[in-house]
C-alpha cells in the first residue's frame, strides 16, 4: 500500500452510490426471511404462532436495522478519486484506511453486478495491480453507477498498444447456445447432484420432517433390492445434477462475448442474472491454455484459459472462470479463438508436431496406476482374511473394475504427453482426467527447473518446469528424455540454461 499523493488541481473526491443502503437492506431482509421462517415454524409447535412471531420479528428487524446502519456509516466514510498519477480510496470510521495505487501499475478493472445491482443500474468495480499481496493491491468500489464503472474501466485501461495498429479490433467470439450440451459432461454435475440430495435432507431436518422423508423413500422401495435402490437414487441425483449444471451454465455464460478493444485490451462479458466484465491487457498476456476435462474431451470439446499476469488480485478473485476466455466448445472453435487471441494464423495449441515422450514414461504411469488400484484391493483382502470372508468377493470385483480402468487411464495419460516449439511459443501437453495444452511465450519464461527422482534417473527421464510470472507460475514437461529435455530447454529459451550445463 502506497502513501497518498498530493492531489492535482481539479481532482475531486467522489462517493459511492447512496443506493447501497437499499441493496444492503434488501439483502438482509432476504437473510432474515430465510433464517426466520424455519425458526418461526419450529417455535410455533411449542409456543404457538403469535409468540413465535413475537420472538422472531424483533430479531429480524434488529438485524436489518443494524446492518443497514453499519452500511450507512461505511457509505458516509468512503470516498475515492482518480488522478493523473494515482487511484485513491479512503474508508473507515475509527480506523481510517487509505489505499493508493499508481495508475501505471493498474492491470485490471473488472465490473460485477448481481441481479439486485442490475435492477438499480449499479455495479461493483474492482481495480487491481495483479500483485499477489491480498487486498493491498486492490481497490474495491461497491457500488457505483454502471456509467461510472464503464468510465473508470475505460480511463484506467486506456493505453496504446503497438500491435493494435496492425491487427483489427472487434469481436473475437460470441456464445453459441448449442454449447450448452457440454455442461452436463463436466465434474460439476455429480457434485451438484450430491449437493441436491444433501440439501433435501437438510431442509427436511429444519422443518422437523426428516424421518417422514426417509420413511416415504423407504415405502417407495419396499419390495426393491438394495442394488436397485442404489441405482435409482444415484440416477436421481445425477438427473438433478444435470439440471443444475444446465442452469449454472446459463447463469454463467449467457450473453458471453469476447472482444478486443482499442488499445489492446481483451474483454470478456457474460452472465444472465449476475453480469460480469473481465478485462485483460494484451501486454500482460503470456499465452493461452487449452483445457480438456475427460468428459468433454471424449466428445471433441475444450475451453480456452488465459495465461496472464495479474488475474488473481486477492482471495475473493481466485476462481478459474476469471481467466476463461472461451467456455467449453468444439475443439476447432477453441483453436480458432486461441489463434485470434494470440494474433497467430494457426493456434500453437493445435498439437501439430508435438514430440512424443519415451516409452519409459508409459511404464512409469502404468506402475503408478496399477499400484494405486491395488491398494484398496489389498486392504479388502486383508480385512477379509482377518475380519470376514464376505469382503473377499468384494475385493475380487474391485480388482476386476479398478485395474483395467487404471491401465486405460495410464495409457491415455502417456498418449497425452507431448512438447514442442511453435514460433515464439513453448508448447507442453499432459494430463488425462484434465488434459491441458499450454502455449507459453518463450520470452515469458524466466527460469527452468530440472527435476529427476531416483526412479526417473534409472529410466533416463527428467521433468522440466518452466517458471513464469503469469498464470500458475510454473508449467511442466513431465517425463521427457534426459538429453532431449535439457536440449529442448536450451533451444526454447537460448542463454537461460547454458551456464548450468556441463560441457
Amino acid at each position: 500500500m502506497s502513501t497518498a499523493a498530493v492531489p492535482a488541481p481539479g481532482e475531486e473526491w467522489r462517493k459511492l452510490d447512496r443506493r447501497t443502503l437499499l441493496v444492503t437492506a434488501a439483502v438482509l431482509t432476504g437473510v432474515a426471511t430465510g433464517a426466520g421462517v424455519p425458526t418461526a415454524v419450529a417455535l410455533s409447535g411449542g409456543m404457538g404462532v403469535g409468540r413465535a412471531l413475537a420472538w422472531v420479528l424483533p430479531a429480524a428487524l434488529l438485524l436489518i436495522g443494524c446492518g443497514t446502519g453499519g452500511d450507512y456509516v461505511r457509505w458516509r466514510r468512503t470516498r475515492y478519486r482518480i488522478g493523473p498519477d494515482r487511484a485513491e480510496l479512503h474508508t473507515g470510521l475509527l480506523v481510517v484506511k487509505r489505499r493508493s495505487l499508481a495508475r501505471e501499475r493498474i492491470r485490471s478493472v473488472d465490473l460485477t453486478a448481481n441481479p439486485l445491482l442490475r435492477i438499480l443500474g449499479l455495479v461493483q468495480v474492482r481495480i487491481g495491480t495483479g500483485e499477489h499481496t491480498g487486498g493491498e493491491s486492490t481497490l474495491k468500489l461497491d457500488p457505483v453507477t454502471r456509467a461510472e464503472g464503464e468510465r473508470l474501466r475505460t480511463e484506467l485501461l486506456d493505453r496504446a498498444s503497438p500491435a493494435s495498429a496492425a491487427h483489427p479490433d472487434g469481436m473475437l467470439a460470441v456464445l453459441d447456445p448449442r454449447w450448452i450440451r457440454y455442461a452436463p459432461l463436466s465434474f460439476v454435475a455429480p457434485l451438484l447432484g450430491g449437493a441436491a440430495a444433501g440439501g433435501v435432507m437438510q431442509v427436511s431436518e429444519w422443518f422437523g420432517v426428516q424421518s417422514e422423508v426417509i420413511d416415504w423413500i423407504g415405502d417407495r422401495f419396499r419390495d426393491t433390492s438394495v442394488i436397485m435402490i442404489v441405482v435409482v437414487l444415484v440416477a436421481a441425483a445425477l438427473l438433478a445434477g444435470i439440471v443444475g449444471s444446465l442452469g449454472l451454465w446459463v447463469e454463467m455464460w449467457w450473453n458471453y462475448r469476447l472482444e478486443r478493444e482499442p488499445g489492446g485490451t481483451l474483454r470478456v462479458r457474460r452472465g444472465l442474472f449476475t453480469s460480469r466484465s473481465v478485462s485483460i491487457e494484451e501486454r500482460r498476456l503470456r499465452g493461452v491454455e487449452l483445457v480438456e476435462p475427460l468428459g468433454v474431451r471424449l466428445v471433441g470439446a475444450a475451453r480456452v484459459d488465459a495465461v496472464a499476469t495479474g488475474l488473481a488480485d486477492d482471495d475473493e478473485d481466485k476462481h478459474g472462470d476469471l481467466k476463461t476466455l472461451l467456455p467449453v466448445g468444439p475443439r476447432t472453435a477453441a483453436d480458432e479463438v486461441a489463434a485470434r487471441v494470440l494474433r497467430e494464423p494457426v493456434s500453437p495449441t493445435s498439437a501439430a508436431g508435438l514430440v512424443p515422450h519415451p516409452l519409459a514414461a508409459r511404464g512409469r504411469r502404468l506402475r503408478w496406476a496399477v499400484g494405486s488400484a491395488l491398494v484398496p484391493v489389498l486392504a479388502l483382502v486383508i480385512l477379509g482374511l482377518l475380519v470376514s470372508d464376505v469382503l473377499l468377493p468384494v475385493a475380487v470385483w474391485c480388482a476386476v473394475v479398478l485395474v483395467p480402468g487404471a491401465v486405460a487411464l495410464a495409457l491415455d495419460a502417456y498418449r497425452s504427453l507431448g512438447h514442442g516449439l511453435s514460433g515464439g511459443y513453448l508448447v507442453a501437453r499432459s494430463g488425462t482426467v484434465r488434459r491441458a495444452t499450454v502455449a507459453l511465450q518463450r520470452g515469458g519464461v524466466i527460469g527452468w527447473t530440472v527435476k529427476q527422482s531416483y526412479f526417473q534417473r534409472r529410466a533416463g527421464l527428467v521433468t522440466l518446469t518452466a517458471t513464469t510470472a503469469a498464470g500458475e507460475g510454473a508449467y511442466h514437461v513431465f517425463d521427457v528424455g534426459e538429453g532431449e529435455g535439457v536440449g529442448f530447454a536450451a533451444v526454447a529459451v537460448p542463454g537461460l540454461l547454458e551456464p548450468f550445463l556441463e560441457r
